[in-house]
């Protein structure tokens, strides 16, 4: 039974994985931050008698990582596949947004997703076996107004994992991406608008834009079948693109030129919303 260590599965995505991960041969390995304030998981474990164990893991702190890493280890002998999912996402432009923020969206990220994939390499790399799944987005290669933070922290996964997938092929490794569109979870609760009044209308419209595509309710499960066909015998694509919104916005992104998609962040409201209602985003009932 393969072993794996996931990231971020308190709730959403990363509990989906967990779940379904266990109910399809995988020895699962999920952390979160405090599995105190976050039971159901352990809950659903118990009572389906899912090979699941919980482990608590800051992935802002090198230390927790490598203790993580080690226990797993201990537990079942190596970790044959990580998932890099663990995430913050929050709403802003980048004149008001704080720097610290910044820099906290980036620890946990990027520097998380870093510093797990240092802490299982050198053992991967050593048998020539394993795989490295990363969780981010269409917005590491989609650049919203006043998703900077977020947008420029998934971007840098993407770099990050194209190099290192390069550099580790040689030894058997593989490197996949997941890039989601707007997924239902619990993580949209809190994309708010700024509590602070703003001088950028932007943060509203991105707002309206991820609640209007929500509301088509794609569930975390779409994400969590796709590590599985990733992992699937025959599967070799490096980036994987899903939910309902997902391909067609890089897509869509990609049939405009870098001016054309500037330019609309200056568009009007009307017009805004007209360009989205063409893309099937009734985001008028959310602003």
């Amino acid at each position: 039974m393969p072993n794996v260590l996931i990231t971020g599965c308190s709730t959403g995505i990363g509990f989906a994985i967990a779940e379904m991960m266990a109910r399809n041969g995988y020895q699962v390995y999920a952390t979160m931050r405090n599995p105190k304030n976050s039971p159901a998981l352990e809950q659903i474990a118990q009572k389906d008698k899912l090979p699941i164990t919980i482990l608590a893991m800051d992935v802002d702190d090198g230390e927790s990582v490598q203790k993580v890493v080690n226990e797993v280890v201990s537990l079942g002998g190596q970790v044959d596949i990580l998932v890099n999912n663990a995430g913050i996402a929050p709403v802003g432009s980048v004149e008001e947004m704080p720097f610290e923020t910044f820099a906290a969206v980036m620890q946990t990220n990027y520097f998380g997703t870093l510093r797990c994939i240092q802490a299982v390499l050198p053992a991967m790399r050593e048998r020539r076996s394993g795989h490295i799944i990363n969780i981010t987005s269409v917005s590491g290669k989609i650049y919203s107004p006043c998703f900077g933070a977020y947008a420029s922290s998934k971007a840098a996964v993407e770099a990050l994992s194209e190099s290192l997938a390069g550099e580790v092929g040689q030894f058997g490794i593989r490197v996949s991406l997941v890039e989601p569109g707007v997924i239902d979870t619990p993580l949209l609760d809190k994309f708010t608008p700024q509590a602070v009044p703003s001088k950028y209308p932007n943060h509203i419209r991105l707002v309206a834009y991820l609640k209007a595509s929500a509301s088509h309710h794609v569930m975390p499960d779409t994400v969590a079948e796709m590590v599985l066909t990733i992992l699937a015998d025959g599967h070799t694509a490096f980036r994987n693109p899903v939910g309902a919104d997902g391909a067609p916005l890089l897509n869509y992104r990609a049939s405009v030129s870098d001016e054309q998609w500037i330019a609309a962040g200056s568009l009007d409201e009307d017009a805004w919303a007209a360009s989205m209602a063409k893309l099937g985003m009734d985001v008028r009932k959310f602003m």
